[in-house]
């Protein structure tokens, strides 16, 4: 098994991308995760994929811009957005998918539309389980990973504990179900409560923590069978995911140092 680690631009925004590449690449990360919005310049995008060439790094980006309630617009809109990446390659695209209260035919005709995508550039897409998308929850998601067996996933199970307010304990079989599909994982802790712990360092956070690593073992050890690229972004992000502290708007822990934490340990977890 090959491990490729992916520094989130998400949280290092103010950072220009000639700084941000050396600086992920310093930290040991291999590639990088970044969003691109409807309005992201094209002189950017091939500073972006110049820079990765220069460095040596791989890129996944990530959709993440398609809002629009109404279906028709939406779809256009997201086929728009695929058409923009078609000229820039990457190890993976990862996309926030649809809408939760899309239908199943609607929701599925964007997956069709993404692996019409797959078939012509080579490029494979991954739909993440994110809120307020399409695998917004673990029971939703069993029923899309049932019917569309070519369905392949970005893993982030914090969304889940998050929308189930529990440890997804009672849901066995969606989560086994997802972590079959998993090609690539979002790495960050999520609780009972909220998407994301404070700082999954501390002690009052190792049940939460301990929770996903089982979650995230089962990944590691069948991409490690099938001798497979095990991909992963330590995803925890900034405010307003990250906890601020009340008297003076300071964030309660350094976002960077939390991924790269979760980077290293994840590291010597598989290595």
């Amino acid at each position: 098994m090959n491990i490729k680690f992916f520094a989130p631009r998400w949280g290092s925004e103010s950072i220009s991308w000639k700084d941000f590449f050396p600086k992920a690449k310093i930290a040991g990360y291999d590639g990088i995760e970044f969003g691109i919005p409807f309005d992201f310049p094209i002189s950017t995008m091939d500073e972006i994929w110049n820079l990765a060439a220069q460095h040596d790094m791989l890129l996944i980006p990530q959709h993440y811009d398609t809002y629009k309630a109404d279906f028709s617009k939406h779809f256009d809109a997201y086929c728009a957005w695929l058409e923009k990446l078609k000229p820039y390659n990457a190890i993976k695209i990862d996309s926030q998918t649809g809408k939760d209260f899309f239908n199943f035919d609607q929701n599925y005709s964007l997956i069709r539309a993404a692996e019409k995508f797959t078939q012509e550039t080579g490029v494979a897409i991954y739909h993440e389980t994110h809120r307020n998308k399409f695998l917004f929850a673990a029971h939703i998601a069993k029923e899309y990973l049932e019917k569309i067996p070519s369905l392949q996933i970005t893993l982030d199970i914090s969304h889940w504990v998050c929308v189930a307010e529990s440890f997804l304990e009672d849901q066995p079989n969606a989560v086994n179900l997802a972590i079959e599909r998993t090609e690539h994982l979002h790495a960050r802790v999520g609780y009972t409560e909220g998407p994301q712990v404070p700082d999954p360092r501390m002690g009052e956070w190792q049940q939460a923590l301990q929770a996903h690593l089982v979650w995230w073992d089962k990944i590691a050890e069948r991409k490690r069978v099938k001798d497979e690229v095990f991909t992963i972004t330590p995803e925890f992000g900034p405010f307003p995911y990250m906890v601020r502290l009340p008297d003076t708007g300071a964030p309660i822990s350094n976002q960077w140092d939390v991924n790269v934490y979760m980077m290293n340990l994840l590291r010597e977890r598989y290595s």
